[in-house]
């Protein structure tokens, strides 16, 4: 007899197959449990060694010992004529054929079921993660390369200009200014920025100005790759810079049209915004002051000479329309009427170029804040945004009107229409989370707020102090309110401890407050945090600032919103007509023709 023979008699080539089976049977289940339960990720690495130093014992085992009746004897020790070996083999063919089943099942449940549930996931998912949109690009800012290093403002400028330009391109989704201008000098790289902006295409450059001559480079990336579908040097004399503009987007229109199926009659029309390069290049530089809110007198200054160069520069008027607004709050110490300023550069910019959409949102705010009037303000802000659906600071001044005269719901959206075109004004998401404050949703509100807080950004943050406070986040309101009155020794510690103490005698501690005030010469006073006259229900402190129309729906406004200090405000700001008409808001109602209760 052959020892192959007799390797088959004695059953070891059957309990060899049998072992191998069963051991890859045990992987599998090792494969499996291993990612349920906490065990190192060497454990299916131990377990295939142990298998595999075991498989020559039970060879060995299965030459030596023969299963009887009688349990397991040496085989040398068992008549021949008595072995049951073929029987013994029987059964093992039928076990191995039994986990041969349990392991062809294991491979198809392996292969088939596993991919078809990656399938569904990834389809319920999908809304969550958006894919990358190719028909789309982000206008990063030039670098300026001038020798001085002077003319960031002008870098800027023009490569806001060409995201303008851009913008009109149907079909073309463009990366806002602010969520883009967000990655300047950023080392991420294009492919990391493109897909934190989800864009598809990235254009970069920079700006070389010398006197009457200028070199921009610019550079169209696709993200995907990384790799450049276009690139130009423009080196021109600066004696329009609007033909100039012209070029590079129509160039840009051209390298993405075939790619993007955005046809060939994409072509751009830049229109001269003034003959008077000087003018163009304040205008440039104001407006960049005015959207950095840096310094604010200068940008006004900068912007009244370039309408002072070319009056009929419609764009310019319209800048300072814009910067004289804000200039009524950010201001107040010069004595100058910005109100009366902002309203004639509207109305300039508007008899220049009646299409323009800013200058109706600048006679928005004045009909709210001059006239009173806050049904006329609501119309203006209708027509601002019909004339620029995408005019953001339309949406943020409407949804502002709304959450000031009570309709939280209404200004959230317009809120969410602001962030929706640029999910980087931050102004809009910190008003946004006090609108949320104010309609009693905490959670959503301070997540809202704590994503602005991440940028070191303080809107209104000083809305969330008692919040913080309430929530245990004492330190953190505690260095809200100091940096709001601008760290000169201010002691907020004591506005913390009355909204710890609410029902105890804080009148210490507000005296300590006011006799800071009077002695500061930062020029900060209370007002910069006027929820704390909430605080300490010093009603006519408050309602004798700003304060009342941007907290009187918080939560710990509910005893003000009972006093005849808010009723007067009401009725003084307009609101109270604007309800007569509009309607009233879900947390008070009309009593009478002349009369409410919130």
């Amino acid at each position: 007899m052959t020892i192959f023979q007799e390797l088959k008699r004695r059953n070891v080539i059957r309990v060899g197959a049998l072992y191998l089976v069963a051991a890859w049977l045990l992987l599998q289940l090792t494969d499996v449990l291993s990612s349920l339960l906490p065990v190192p990720e060497w454990t299916g690495s131990l377990v295939f060694l142990l298998l595999a130093i075991g498989f020559l014992p039970v060879m060995l085992f299965a030459w030596v010992y023969e299963m009887t009746p009688e349990g397991l004897k040496r085989e040398a020790d068992i008549d021949r004529s008595k072995s049951i070996t073929s029987s013994t083999g029987h059964k093992i063919n039928t076990v191995i054929i039994v986990l041969l089943v349990l392991a062809i099942s294991g491979l198809v449940a392996d292969r088939l079921i596993p991919e078809a549930s990656v399938v569904t996931e990834a389809t319920e998912t999908a809304p969550e993660v958006a894919a990358t949109d190719d028909t789309s690009i982000a206008v990063l800012p030039f670098a300026d390369l001038s020798a001085d290093k002077d003319q960031q403002y002008f870098t800027d400028g023009l490569s806001e200009e060409l995201l303008n330009l851009l913008v009109r391109v149907n079909g073309l989704r463009v990366a806002s200014r602010t969520s883009s201008f967000a990655y300047r000098d950023s080392t991420l790289g294009v492919p990391n920025i493109s897909k934190a902006l989800n864009v598809g295409h990235v254009l970069e450059g920079s700006v070389r100005k010398d006197g009457d001559r200028i070199r921009i480079t610019a550079q169209l990336i696709e993200a995907g790759t990384d790799s450049h579908l276009w690139s130009e040097n423009f080196d021109r004399e600066l004696v329009d810079i609007f033909a100039i503009q012209d070029e590079i987007a129509n160039a840009i229109v051209g390298a993405l049209a075939g790619q993007l199926n955005l046809g060939s009659d994409k072509a751009v029309t830049v229109e001269a915004a003034t003959d008077n390069l000087d003018a163009y290049e304040m205008y440039l530089a104001g407006r960049e002051l005015y959207l950095s809110r840096i310094d604010l007198g200068e940008s006004i200054r900068l912007l009244q000479a370039a309408v002072e160069l070319d009056p009929n520069f419609a764009r310019a008027w319209e800048g300072l329309a814009a910067a004289e607004i804000i200039g009524d709050a950010w201001l107040v110490a010069d004595g100058i009427d910005h109100l009366a300023l902002a309203e004639e550069a509207a109305n300039r910019a508007l008899v220049l170029n009646p299409d323009l959409s800013m200058p109706m949102a600048v006679l928005a705010i004045l009909a709210q804040l001059r006239d009173k009037d806050v049904v006329a303000s609501l119309e203006l802000y209708e027509d601002a945004i019909a004339r620029d659906p995408k005019n953001t600071t339309a949406w943020l001044w409407k949804g502002i009107l709304f959450d000031i005269a009570g309709f939280m719901d209404e200004a959230i959206e317009a809120f969410q229409q602001c962030l929706a075109i640029d999910p980087g004004y931050l102004n809009c998401k910190q008003i946004m989370a006090k609108s949320y404050l104010s309609k009693g949703d905490i959670e959503t509100a301070l997540r809202f707020h704590n994503e602005t807080l991440e940028h070191v950004f303080h809107s209104t943050s000083h809305a969330f102090i008692p919040t913080y406070v309430r929530t245990g986040h004492r330190l953190l309101a505690v260095h809200i309110a100091d940096a709001k009155l601008g760290h000169d020794n201010a002691p907020v510690i004591e506005w913390i401890r009355a909204i710890e103490n609410p029902d105890g005698d804080n009148s210490a501690g507000y005296a300590r407050l006011k006799d800071w005030e009077r002695r500061t010469d930062t020029g900060l006073d209370l007002h910069s945090i006027y929820n704390v006259f909430l605080t300490f229900k010093d009603y006519d402190e408050l309602v004798a600032g700003d304060g009342t129309r941007w907290l009187s729906w918080l939560p710990e406004a509910e005893e003000f919103r009972a006093s005849p200090q808010f009723k007067q405000f009401i009725v003084d700001s307009g609101i109270f007509e604007f309800w007569q008409s509009y309607g009233f808001p879900p947390q008070c109602r009309p009593i009478g023709d002349d009369n409410f209760a919130c």
